[in-house]
């Protein structure tokens, strides 16, 4: 990965005019594209196969004037007067034959009506005109909200009344962008600006980011022609593409200029910092991208679409940090190094870092305690997370949504907002009409139950549908128990009157939505954990890492999960924050903070543990390592978590319903895992583990792939670049094996073999010659030291050597002089145990092919070398290797 990089950093660097074009081209049709043919958003919250769907879909076959979206008039007279009077009967009458010749009406109730129960409030100054459409809320005409708003003008006008207009019909849940949010890039200019004293270096992660995010939401609303999209998708991916793409940005753009600032060119500089910075960036982003993908696992259409959303905005960051970014580090060529401090005014390292991190590890048991347990108490208050999807409730201050929402929940309860519906299969009934009323009589008995308005069978008279109003709001965990109840009556109702029935509507739906997505979390966590233990072990090579950046990502994310159900619904600082729904969050809430806040924690674990098992790697001091990493990563960790946390806060004051939470948690849980968890738990976990902290068991290690976050194997590639010197086949030194108990299977080996050469690796009992070929031809590859072998270096290359490397054992080959004529053309062979190959004429055969090899570098391995002296030309090298002791070779 890292050579792949390399070389497209050089690249993109090289061909900067032609990359910067192609971003704009791509920029530039995906944003015409989606103006041209996008379908617009669609917030139709949909679980197929819960009861609430299922009977909603069957609704809108049998019965569409009930399974549409619905509007609301309510008619308010002030203290003091009726509203059921004769002139106040004429005029509603008038209104509502006005409304039922409007398009998209499906019916109209009149609150007057004898068959109408409870649509005029009991202390008699409000009447609610119920209008079902006949379509959903995404269809609903513009014309034909207006129309509405203007008879119940009218109305108004005639009556003397208030007549408030709203219902669903007219929520607007589509979150919008606003001034606010500009704050937080104006913060990310700020922090960048004070890092890298360099206008232009701040600058180019904005945008860049900017570029990202246009090019993922284009793409999002391009996408609105094959799939519904709801509008908290591009929100979203707006809100985390800025955060991720500044932030990646910002790594490749700090190493940058730390290599330039040492004195390397500019065009070696970029592609090293693409190959290093931008492994690690790959690795952030593809946790994250998963992590996002993983949201699938609720089995909800609309957060799955929601999650490819967000991953595309990221995965787009990832592609332009690789790419773009080069190239525009390409175009500021030496400016971007930084200005070297007069001698007088230079500083040691950061005294902060090093203050901060000497403190936390000094005594590192009293610090874990501390963090844990003052992370446990703020998680206390997400015992009360409760969970729902916004309804008008939710809308803003003002909006005609809210005012109608809030007066209904006045005059006539807060049930009546979130009315449910239950259906029932009667076509098998010789009374249609009396079965609806039975069960409708029934279900009036029902605790929780505040009224049932509407009892009545379909036109067909094969389903009936029940109208019940809840006591509580539909939000509120009583309106579940009520639904809960309610299917509980289903089997008494197959039993007594032989007609199947189900709970829906609006409510229901949300309320099933929510409980699929709490059920999910058990599931999706255990994914993200087991992902996050395996990735890390990957990077790291570690048992206690991985265990320990789990355990502090689970912290952080249930100190975020306090923190937002201590604001949203307990309500503290609600007025502070401009929280103007306090209760619930939107249900979707916990599985995308989990997802999103695991790349962002793998992100600074990599780059902030990275930088201290490096220092432990060439030192061996765990603590100095702790402090010298620390000092050295926690800059560049400070200013993206502060970056990513200011983005993430920007849309809190004047983001929708729907996002203001999201963003809210965002922020707590980056603030909480970057400064409490990475830059204070991690330290002390470290310090307290020690030497400990590092290593795997052998068997695990041979198992699990190598990852390369930080891009070491092209550090090393790139040292080994000038050595030897002169083009050999085979360079070695000190090179070293272990066995799984970390015995010597060989230590200390040193070659140089030509090309074209033959090297005889002898020795008797367990003196590892075997390991130490098979290693050579690449099969090996968890050894130390340096080595190159064609030209490649190992191990970073041993799948593109295998390729060039025929390996012939000859304690299994039938005719080893077969095999070795047919592989004579590869750039290695290895030949085992070449002392048991005893016929004459195989011998003879094997003398002929040593001889006439050409090019061809031959490595063989015997017990003493003077048993095959009449095969080996003369300038074979010997090199002859010893039994230390026993060792177990793989």
């Amino acid at each position: 990965m890292s050579s792949f990089l390399y070389r497209l950093g050089r690249t993109a660097a090289r061909a900067r005019v032609l990359v910067l074009a192609l971003w704009v081209v791509v920029l530039a049709a995906a944003g015409g594209a989606a103006l041209l043919f996008n379908h617009g958003t669609d917030d139709a919250f949909a679980i197929p196969g819960s009861e609430s769907q299922d009977a909603l879909d069957h609704l809108g076959r049998v019965f569409p004037e009930v399974s549409g979206t619905s509007a609301q008039l309510v008619l308010v007279v002030p203290d003091g007067a009726k509203a059921d009077t004769p002139g106040n009967r004429a005029a509603v009458a008038q209104a509502v034959a006005r409304i039922g010749k409007l398009d998209q009406v499906a019916t109209v109730v009149n609150p007057f009506d004898k068959n109408v129960d409870g649509a005029v409030s009991k202390d008699d100054r409000a009447a609610l005109i119920a209008v079902p459409l006949k379509v959903q809320l995404a269809a609903v005409d513009p014309a034909t909200r207006t129309g509405l708003a203007t008879i119940a003008d009218d109305l108004g006008k005639q009556t003397g009344a208030k007549v408030y207009t709203g219902g669903d019909a007219f929520s607007d849940r589509v979150p919008k962008l606003s001034p606010t949010e500009g704050v937080g890039l104006l913060i990310a200019l700020l922090v960048l600006v004070l890092m890298f004293r360099s206008l232009i270096a701040a600058v180019m992660p904005l945008i860049t980011a900017v570029l990202g995010v246009g090019v993922a939401i284009g793409l999002i609303f391009l996408a609105t022609l094959v799939t519904p999209i709801s509008s908290t998708a591009p929100m979203l991916a707006v809100m985390i593409g800025l955060a991720v793409g500044i932030d990646y940005a910002l790594f490749l753009l700090s190493r940058h200029r730390d290599q330039l600032a040492e004195g390397l060119d500019v065009e070696e500089s970029i592609a090293r910092a693409t190959a290093t910075a931008g492994s690690a960036v790959i690795f952030a982003g593809l946790t994250v991208v998963i992590a996002l993908l993983g949201l699938a696992v609720a089995g909800i259409p609309f957060l799955t679409t929601m999650g490819v959303a967000a991953a595309v905005a990221v995965a787009l960051a990832v592609a332009i940090a690789v790419t773009l970014v080069p190239a525009l580090m390409s175009f500021a060529g030496k400016r971007l190094r930084p200005r070297a401090p007069k001698r007088k005014r230079r500083r040691r390292k950061p005294p902060i870092a090093r203050w901060w991190v000497r403190a936390v590890t000094k005594a590192p048991l009293v610090t874990v305690l501390v963090v844990v347990a003052g992370l446990a108490v703020c998680a206390i208050p997400a015992m009360s997370l409760r969970l729902a999807l916004p309804d008008n409730g939710t809308e803003e201050h003002g909006s005609p949504a809210r005012d109608t929402y809030e007066v209904v929940s006045e005059h006539f309860g807060p049930g009546y907002n979130g009315p449910l519906i239950v259906t029932a299969d009667i076509i098998t009934s010789t009374d249609p009409i009396g079965l609806v009323n039975k069960l409708a009589d029934e279900i009036r008995r029902v605790p929780g139950v505040a009224s049932v308005p509407l009892a009545t069978p379909n036109p067909k008279g094969d389903t009936g549908i029940i109208q019940v109003v809840p006591t509580t709001a539909p939000d509120s965990a009583q309106t579940d128990d009520l639904v809960s109840r309610l299917r509980g009556l289903e089997p008494h109702f197959r039993d007594g009157y032989g007609t199947q029935t189900a709970v829906t509507g609006i409510t229901a739906v949300g309320i099933d939505v929510s409980a699929q997505l709490g059920s999910a979390l058990l599931p999706f966590g255990i994914l993200v954990v087991g992902l996050s233990l395996i990735l890390l072990a990957m990077v790291f090579r570690s048992i206690w890492v991985p265990i320990k950046a789990t355990a502090g990502y689970l912290l952080s994310v249930a100190a975020a999960f306090g923190a937002t159900s201590f604001v949203f619904v307990q309500g503290h600082f609600a007025d502070v924050l401009n929280v103007t729904h306090t209760g619930s969050v939107i249900s979707f809430l916990p599985i995308i903070l989990m997802g999103v806040l695991f790349g962002l924690a793998m992100d600074y674990e990599v780059f902030l543990v990275s930088r201290i098992r490096e220092d432990y790697v060439h030192h061996g001091d765990p603590h100095h390592a702790i402090e010298s990493g620390f000092i050295s990563a926690s800059r560049v960790v400070v200013a993206a978590a502060v970056i990513m946390f200011a983005v993430f806060a920007a849309f809190v004051p004047e983001g929708s319903a729907t996002i203001k939470p999201i963003a809210f948690s965002l922020a707590v849980g980056v603030f909480i895992d970057a400064f409490i968890v990475r830059m204070t738990l991690v330290p002390a976990v470290l310090a307290l583990l020690g030497r400990r902290a590092w290593g795997l068991p052998p068997k695990l290690d041979r198992v699990l792939p190598v990852f390369d976050a930080e891009g070491d194997a092209l550090v090393h590639e790139l040292r080994l670049a000038g050595w030897p010197g002169t083009d050999e086949a085979i360079s070695a030194r000190d090179l070293r094996l272990e066995d799984d108990r970390g015995r010597p299977v060989y230590h200390d080996v040193a070659l140089r073999v030509p090309r074209g050469g033959v090297l005889v690796l002898h020795g008797t009992g367990a003196c590892g010659k075997t390991a130490l070929a098979y290693t050579l031809a690449g099969r090996v590859t968890k050894f130390t030291g340096d080595l190159k072998v064609l030209g490649r270096v190992l191990p970073q290359h041993t799948h593109a050597l295998r390729r060039d490397v025929a390996v012939i054992p000859c304690r299994a080959a039938i005719d080893p002089a077969r095999q070795i004529a047919r592989d004579g053309d590869a750039g290695l062979v290895v030949v085992d145990d070449v002392d048991l190959v005893l016929r004459a004429d195989l011998r003879d055969h094997v003398r002929e092919l040593l001889a006439e090899r050409g090019t061809t570098t031959f490595v063989l391995t015997c017990q003493d070398p003077e048993r095959i002296a009449d095969l080996l030309p003369a300038a074979a090298h010997l090199h002859a290797l010893t039994a230390v002791q026993p060792a177990e070779v793989f």
